[in-house]
């Protein structure tokens, strides 16, 4: 048996049959995939095709009863899931380092900021000094939506002085970038980074080879 930190015992995810996508669906909420999986399939596309090269991260596990009914072989009776010290994927696009957490809330007014702990933020800031690019993809209010960590360390900050422990839907919409869904990729998170980090350089690039 494998428990989350909380205590909770871990129940797989029964996979529901792929549904065949419909050209402007606008709703996220009863597609029959979770966030993950859609991500996760986003990230084969990419690398398939030569984008880029984003991985989820591998949840580490602390085992603490293992039975042993051969000497050849052992059996894992129960374990633990440890809680992430960093987020969920990275990777590297175009030379730059990727890193970015996602997360889900069933709430149709806001996004609870307990969904994220001290440590996550450090890291999300760490990354950022060092000139990578982080962000956050939150599934809210029947949408997706990329929110550059800059923006969350604001919302952050906030709830630190005392202030609001959410970021409300209409902060999310402002603040965040709504990503149309689609087949393949699923959910091009790519196109956003393109156009926030790469369009003034790749603009800047064809200047300078004019002159």
């Amino acid at each position: 048996m494998i428990r989350y930190p909380n205590g909770k015992s871990y129940q797989p995810i029964q996979q529901i049959g792929t549904k065949k996508r419909i050209s402007g669906e606008s709703s996220y909420s009863n597609r029959g995939m979770t966030l993950e999986a859609d991500l996760n399939e986003t990230n084969q596309y990419y690398l398939v095709n030569g984008i880029a090269v984003i991985h989820k991260k591998p949840t580490p596990v602390q085992i603490v009863n293992v039975d042993y009914p051969k000497r050849s072989a052992a059996v894992i009776k129960e374990a633990y899931f440890k809680q992430s010290s960093t987020t969920d994927y990275n990777g590297v696009y175009k030379g730059r380092y990727i890193d970015f957490e996602a997360k889900e809330t069933k709430s149709m007014t806001s996004f609870p900021l307990k969904n994220f702990h001290d440590h996550q933020i450090e890291h999300m800031k760490q990354v950022e000094k060092q000139g990578g690019i982080c962000f956050v993809i939150i599934s809210a209010f029947g949408s997706v939506y990329y929110l550059p960590a800059s923006d969350l360390f604001f919302f952050w900050e906030r709830q630190q002085q005392n202030g609001r422990k959410s970021i409300s839907k209409d902060e999310l919409m402002e603040a965040g970038h709504l990503m149309t869904l689609g087949y393949s990729p699923r959910i091009d998170y790519i196109k956003v980074v393109e156009t926030l980090h790469f369009s003034d350089e790749s603009a800047q690039q064809l200047r300078s080879k004019k002159v």
